[in-house]
């Protein structure tokens, strides 16, 4: 691990006290590294809210489909951007690990501000088709997964280990406090100028891509023996693999996600079911991400310490429950409450889920088991929205949401029997076995 320079302010230690670990924020790095979060978060989302509103509103209004029909075409945006996560996560994690991290995800902002200015045009003269649409969910998928591993290794070089929980709750409280602005930004914005939301976005991800910058270069590890590359890739896999804690952690969220995502189906809810229009899905996306702030808020203040693993599938739970009842809600106000629940839910896993993941992996590891990591984030975000869209096809969105919910409620009590290393984590003290590569 890289050596960390001193927070500003430390203040000294008394002979026999114990040092408390300073803030996060407190080391200038991290500051730099949580605002280019914060702004490419707010991008993406923004964008993401409106291609999936803009995509199922052209196949309604463009091409005459039904609900069930422009459901089904929101499940298949859902598969374009898993593709390029599927095919390239093994090559992502290598870069991550091998080429300097900092400049990685400059270029996959880089990339996403292209995509931005592109969408804008399309908008902009009213040529937007649903081939388009996908393509250019595909070219943002491919911008992720470069992003992904490379934002995740930074964060353990430029904090002490000590300071990792908390700064872990601080780049959730980046990345979920947008997650509520950027969707609804790029609702409201959207509502009034429909090509204004991307330019929104491109003046973000700028933003993102020059703090990032101010970041100091995090190099890659180093390494005794150079292999070849296609078998480094094929290491992080393994070593996920043979490490049962890290493959039930990462899986739980794969599986759980995959039944319960009921993302897909706003535009649905928003345009026919709550009859909110796409003002009210930025409220909707950002629903989630509110009671997901507010726990990351909490957590960065007073992370959680002991049971960390039995709360971790409690979390899970709750989450699928919460869905359910979204399933099956009518009323608006109703709905967004539940979308908080969940977010809250989720965030208590995520936090619990990432921070055991990042102790857990050596750090000649981190970007290739952070990519492991990712694409079972992206593939139960976007398998989980195919999902949603086949069954919304067959019997209806409301139909796919609550049966998905009730699927990650089964999920979780069978994880929590097949992983019993789940159950017995109380801390988050690191528990791979020494000297595993």
């Amino acid at each position: 691990m890289a050596t960390i320079p001193p927070a500003d302010g430390d203040e000294p230690v008394m002979p026999g006290a114990t040092p408390k670990a300073p803030s996060p924020l407190s080391f200038p790095d991290f500051r730099y590294y949580w605002l280019a979060r914060f702004t490419a978060v707010v991008a993406t989302m923004a964008m993401v809210v409106v291609i999936g509103y803009q995509l199922y509103d052209t196949a309604r209004t463009d091409y005459g489909m039904s609900i069930r029909e422009a459901s089904f075409q929101l499940g298949l945006l859902g598969l374009v951007q898993f593709v390029p996560l599927a095919i390239l996560t093994p090559v992502a994690g290598w870069v991550a690990d091998r080429f300097e991290r900092r400049s990685v995800a400059i270029f996959s902002n880089l990339i996403d501000l292209v995509i931005a200015a592109l969408l804008g045009w399309f908008t902009w003269t009213d040529a937007l088709t649903l081939p388009l649409l996908f393509g250019l969910a595909a070219l943002h998928g491919v911008a992720r997964v470069f992003s992904g591993p490379a934002m995740s290794a930074i964060a353990p070089n430029i904090v002490p280990p000590a300071v990792l929980p908390r700064a872990i709750a601080m780049s959730s409280i980046a990345w979920q406090s947008a997650s509520v602005v950027g969707p609804a930004a790029g609702g409201l914005i959207y509502a009034a100028h429909p090509a204004s939301v991307y330019v929104f976005a491109a003046i973000l991800l700028a933003v993102s891509a020059f703090t990032i910058s101010r970041v100091r270069p995090v190099l890659p590890p180093p390494t005794e023996v150079r292999r070849h590359p296609l078998r480094e890739m094929a290491d992080g896999l393994q070593f996920t693999w043979r490490e049962r804690f890290l493959l039930g952690t990462i899986t739980l969220d794969l599986f759980a996600v995959i039944l319960s995502g009921a993302t897909a189906m706003l535009p649905v809810y928003a345009r026919d079911i709550l009859q909110t229009g796409s003002e009210g899905l930025g409220f909707l996306r950002a629903a989630p991400a509110v009671g997901a702030a507010v726990v990351a808020l909490g957590l960065a203040f007073r992370p959680i310490e002991r049971d960390v693993g039995v709360k971790m599938l409690w979390a899970v739970a709750v989450f699928g429950a919460g869905t359910v009842a979204f399933g099956l809600s009518t009323n608006f106000i109703l709905s967004l409450g539940l979308l908080v629940l969940m977010g809250a839910a989720d965030m208590f896993s995520v936090f619990v889920r990432g921070t055991l993941i990042q102790l857990n992996t050596p750090d000649h590891m981190r970007g290739r088991v952070s990519a492991v990591s990712g694409l079972a984030i992206s593939a139960s975000n976007e398998l989980g929205e195919m999902r949603a869209g086949s069954m919304a096809a067959f019997m209806g969105p409301v139909g796919a949401v609550v049966i998905g919910g009730a699927g990650a409620i089964a999920v979780t009590a069978l994880w929590a029997w097949l992983f019993p290393e789940l159950r017995r984590a109380r801390t988050f003290a690191p528990q791979f076995k020494a000297g595993s590569t």
